[in-house]
C-alpha cells in the first residue's frame, strides 16, 4: 500500500495547450485533466481515424478514475478478483492487464512514426528512455527488462537507499500501444502517488506476482503535475521535440 493519493486538479487548474517544436515536427502537448479512460480510448480512435499527413503530432496527459484495461490479445484470466469493484475495459493495444487511477500519469502519443521515419520498436525504446530520464530526475534509478515492456526499479549498491532497496525489480511505468495507418495511440503510465493495491487485483502486465511501486512509496515527494510536464518534456525530446519550457505557450494548437 502507497501514500495516500494526490489530491486531483480539474481540467481548467491545469496550464495551458503547449506547443513543442523542432523544425517541421510540432508536438502540441495537451492537459486532459481528469477523465474518464472510455472518453480518453474514444478520443483518441477518433483523432488517429481523423488525421492526415499534415496533421500536427499530440501528446496528451491524463489521469483516470480507477480502471482495469485488457490490451487486444490480453488473457482475462490475469484478473484475479472480478468482484473488485472497479470496471475493466477491454482495448486495442498490445499488452495484457494493467490499473489506472488517480496518482498515476497517463501520457498518450498520437505520433505519425512514417513522418518521423521511426518503427514501432525504436518508438518503444525512446519512450522507456524518456520515463528513465524523467525518473533520473528525481534520483531514482531505473531500467528496462528483455521482453517485458515497461520500466523497473533498478539495482542498487549496498548502503543505497534501503527504501529503494527493498523494491528493486518492481515496476514503476507501464507501456502499450496502438500501430494504425503508421499513427500510434495510446502510450505510457507512470506511478507518482498512488493507491497500489488495486494491483494486487491482477497479474499486472500478465506476470503473476510482479511487484508495482509508485515514486512515493521510494521516498520521493512530487507533484503530479511537475512529474507530468518532465515526461512530457523528455517524451518530446526523444520524439524529436523541444522542451516545454523553451517552446511557445497558446491556448489553442489547431
Amino acid at each position: 500500500m502507497s501514500a495516500t493519493p494526490l489530491a486531483i486538479p480539474q481540467e481548467t487548474d491545469y496550464a495551458p495547450d503547449t506547443v513543442l517544436s523542432a523544425g517541421d515536427y510540432r508536438v502540441a502537448l495537451r492537459w486532459r485533466g481528469l477523465e474518464p479512460y472510455g472518453r480518453s480510448f474514444d478520443a483518441m480512435r477518433a483523432f488517429t481515424d481523423a488525421r492526415t499527413p499534415d496533421t500536427q503530432d499530440e501528446i496528451w496527459l491524463v489521469e483516470h478514475p480507477p480502471v482495469f484495461t485488457l490490451g487486444l490479445a490480453g488473457d482475462p484470466a490475469h484478473l484475479l478478483l472480478a468482484q473488485s469493484g472497479i470496471p475493466l475495459v477491454k482495448v486495442d493495444r498490445g499488452g495484457q492487464i494493467t490499473y489506472h487511477g488517480p496518482g498515476q500519469i497517463v501520457a498518450y502519443l498520437l505520433i505519425d512514426l512514417r513522418r518521423r521515419k521511426l518503427m514501432v520498436r525504436e518508438l518503444v525504446r525512446r519512450i522507456e528512455e524518456a520515463v528513465i530520464e524523467t525518473l533520473a530526475t528525481y534520483n531514482l534509478a531505473t531500467d528496462r527488462k528483455a521482453g517485458a515492456p515497461g520500466i523497473y526499479v533498478a539495482r542498487h549498491p549496498q548502503g543505497a537507499n534501503d527504501r529503494i532497496q527493498a523494491h528493486e525489480g518492481a515496476k514503476i511505468a507501464a507501456l502499450g500501444l496502438k500501430i494504425r495507418n503508421g499513427c500510434s495511440y495510446h502510450g505510457v503510465s507512470l506511478n507518482v502517488r498512488m493507491d497500489l493495491q488495486p494491483f494486487l487485483a491482477i497479474n499486472p502486465c500478465g506476470y503473476a506476482g510482479l511487484e508495482t511501486v509508485d515514486m512515493a512509496t521510494l521516498g520521493v515527494a512530487a507533484d503530479w503535475r511537475d512529474v507530468a510536464l518532465v515526461l512530457a518534456e523528455r517524451l518530446a525530446l526523444q520524439i524529436g521535440g523541444l522542451p516545454a519550457t523553451a517552446a511557445a505557450t497558446t491556448g489553442s494548437t489547431e
